[in-house]
């Protein structure tokens, strides 16, 4: 295994609830549905509007306002026991990276709240690094060829369905977080699945890697 690819919220940080909370607000002021929220788990902003907000401009315009208000007042707290993991990979030789739909303007609160946070990672690329957005392998395959190694010799962390699709389809090793969708909803889409990091050791991937060749 030479190279960790994380997807973001979900993954790095326990983010999707208030995401969720987010959304639920909007689409059920807009549409009158809150439950599309969960639908979109794992689309970026473009995906977003071009879904359910296409040509409303003003409309586009007031939400992401509002996005990048709520983003300045998230709390980005780890998943349980991220830190003592990705320092297990980096000291194993394992490349690490994120492979996000969120954009720079985002990762710049992220930063603000948790500068410590790019010492974990050799590259963070952000949805304008991406030609395509999930769950087309576009942002693995590019995490890949960054490191120079190929997705097969790579591990994808996701915890969304359409981020399961796009590890999938890039050729790499799928590890599923069960922290946004249960185990039972994922298992599918993962060739394994972990609730959190807890327990979970450099040894530990390396073997079930290896068990699933």
């Amino acid at each position: 295994m030479k190279a960790a690819l994380f997807d973001l919220d979900g993954v790095v940080f326990n983010t999707e609830p208030q995401y969720t909370v987010f959304w639920s607000s909007i689409f059920k002021e807009y549409l009158n549905d809150g439950t599309i929220a969960e639908k979109i788990k794992g689309s970026t902003l473009v995906e977003i509007y071009e879904n359910y907000f296409n040509g409303q401009q003003d409309v586009q315009e007031e939400i992401t306002q509002r996005l990048n208000d709520f983003e300045k007042h998230m709390h980005f707290d780890y998943i349980k026991g991220f830190p003592e993991y990705i320092t297990g990979l980096r000291r194993n030789g394992v490349k690490t990276a994120v492979v996000t739909s969120s954009n720079s303007a985002k990762m710049s609160c992220v930063y603000a709240q948790r500068p410590e946070m790019r010492q974990y990672f050799d590259t963070i690329l952000t949805s304008e690094d991406f030609a395509e957005s999930k769950p087309h392998p576009d942002c693995y395959l590019k995490g890949a060829a960054y490191f120079g190694v190929k997705p097969e010799d790579c591990v994808g962390l996701e915890d969304s369905f359409n981020g399961l699709k796009a590890v999938r389809a890039s050729g790499a090793f799928t590890l599923g977080l069960a922290t946004t969708n249960s185990r039972e909803a994922i298992q599918p889409l993962s060739d394994y699945v972990i609730d959190d990091y807890r327990g979970f050791s450099f040894a530990d991937l390396q073997r079930i890697v290896e068990n699933a060749k």
